[in-house]
């Protein structure tokens, strides 16, 4: 696995910083994120005495949102645009398809192909918690249909055994079952069952190259990276695609190096940062040639600094894993990507809140988002807003967190060696 980042590096301190932010599969949309957001900042400021300011959140279209932030300690000062990707009227749409008709089908047969296809074995070879987490998801959607057929056969069997005529029992049983089917619908949203197996059908459809409904965003994200480049505005854009955005941050880049190649070769300094990705879960299917061709392409590309984050805690990444060689891509000499920065959310937090939160797989896959409370190696808001290049902190980033004094500034002596180029 290489641990080597060769793309040109931004400078220190950065002053100016353009993040594309891609979203996982989330209805939350924009709005939702955008108050994350806010909580979570709050939280930052308050391990880190900065100054800052958090601007509104502006609706420019379909496809983005954004806001603004500015953080300042006594020595740097970062202005960060925040684009946000919007897929939540994607998401919300296919998520309103008939569950009977359209998404219970779709969910039984995404199973169904994982298990026949070899899929399944090659996500649990790769990662024994994310296949656990995988089949859970697969085998609640069929423990929910069984459960309503089998509670409304039993009760028409009641039915029957209490001398009610075929008619009546019959109704009661299609009574029953369809009552358990909606309380089972009700508890499958709650724990995420149906947001998960609307999911995946669709990233398969994208992973195997076909139509698909991610196709308009990444087309969307990567224009936008192309415009932050000839602007040429920051010191470094940086794609960040969290969850399910680790599968379609890396198709922006690679469609923004298709438009354009010369993208990340003049301007601003360019970054993919994957956080808890679910990529290699749909790059290890046999047939999901696309994600292993951007894969491909993006391990090769000198002007790419592409950085994966992967903590053992979450169960819903790939942990100590490659995502190029892991996934069956095999390069020579000149793959350069991606440094794999291993991070421990129990750093991140104070034992009393790592314990309220280490059963919750969901809180944990959304820590690389948000705030920690204690200063750390690994933490989202200094990486966003702070003044040290986002490749600084994963090529070291415990001497990346000593460099700051008590008060946020930046030592002379850590800001001169950053400031040189790797």
């Amino acid at each position: 696995m290489t641990e080597t980042i060769r793309a040109r590096p931004a400078r220190a301190p950065i002053r100016g910083r353009h993040v594309i932010y891609v979203e996982g599969y989330d209805p939350q949309g924009a709005e939702g994120y955008y108050r994350l957001f806010q909580r979570s900042w709050r939280w930052f400021l308050e391990i880190w005495p900065i100054k800052a300011e958090l601007g509104p959140l502006e609706l420019e279209s379909q496809d983005f949102a954004h806001w603004n932030l500015h953080s300042a300690a006594p020595n740097w000062r970062v202005a960060t645009r925040y684009d946000f990707l919007r897929q939540e009227h994607i998401v919300r749409a296919n998520m309103a398809e008939p569950l009977l008709r359209r998404q219970l089908p779709r969910a039984l047969g995404w199973a169904l192909d994982y298990l026949l296809s070899g899929a399944l074995v090659r996500v649990f070879h790769a990662s024994l918690e994310f296949g656990l987490a995988l089949v859970h998801f697969q085998t609640q959607v069929i423990f929910w249909i069984a459960n309503s057929l089998l509670g409304g056969g039993l009760a028409a069997l009641a039915a029957l055994h209490a001398g009610l005529p075929a008619p009546a029992a019959a109704a009661i049983g299609i009574a029953v079952a369809a009552a358990l089917f909606v309380a089972g619908r009700l508890l499958a949203r709650r724990t995420f069952v149906i947001q998960i197996n609307s999911h995946w059908p669709y990233l398969c459809e994208f992973a195997r190259g076909e139509p698909s409904c991610f196709d308009a965003p990444v087309e969307a994200g990567a224009h936008r990276v192309i415009a932050a480049a000839r602007a040429n505005e920051a010191d470094e854009i940086v794609v960040v695609g969290h969850s399910g955005g680790g599968v379609l941050a890396p198709a922006v880049i690679t469609r923004a190096l298709e438009l354009d190649p010369d993208v990340g070769r003049r301007g601003p300094a360019l970054v993919l940062l994957t956080l808890g990705s679910i990529a290699p879960g749909a790059a290890l299917h046999p047939r999901a040639e696309r994600l292993r061709a951007i894969f491909a392409r993006l391990a090769i590309e000198p002007s790419v600094a592409w950085i994966d984050c992967q903590s053992r805690k979450d169960v819903l990444n790939f942990w100590d894993f490659d995502p190029i060689e892991g996934v069956g891509v095999r390069l020579g000499r000149e793959r350069c990507n991606p440094l794999v920065w291993k991070v421990r959310f129990r750093d991140m937090v104070s034992s009393e809140f790592y314990r309220r939160i280490r059963i919750n797989y969901f809180r944990l896959h959304y820590q690389f988002i948000m705030a920690n409370d204690q200063r750390a190696s690994y933490d989202y808001f200094m990486l966003i807003g702070g003044p040290l290049p986002v490749a600084t902190w994963a090529k070291d980033p415990n001497a990346a967190l000593a460099a700051f004094a008590a008060d946020g500034a930046l030592t002379e002596h850590r800001a001169a060696a950053a400031a040189t180029p790797a």
